[in-house]
């Protein structure tokens, strides 16, 4: 699953240009990254595994949050 023990889900975020970015952020924060868009301005912070993004919602072209977990190689299941 997306949702690991520590509650966070996988997102990928498509900026205008072509950059994708990719973290692991709780749902409440995928929540308001998708509520901004629908306005279309302004910025959205989003804390990550890795650290704090700041995302500015007029340059994101999509937002895609994973079903559930990938993995490749032994131990996959």
């Amino acid at each position: 699953m997306a949702e690991a023990d520590s509650g966070r889900v996988q997102i990928e975020v498509g900026f205008d240009g072509g950059q994708i970015m990719i973290a692991r952020v709780s749902p409440q924060a995928v929540d308001e990254l998708e509520h901004a868009l629908s306005g279309g301005a302004g910025v959205v912070p989003l804390d990550a595994e890795d650290g704090r993004y700041v995302v500015a919602v007029g340059k994101v072209v999509y937002v895609k949050r994973f079903a559930r977990e990938s993995r490749v190689g032994f131990g996959a299941g």
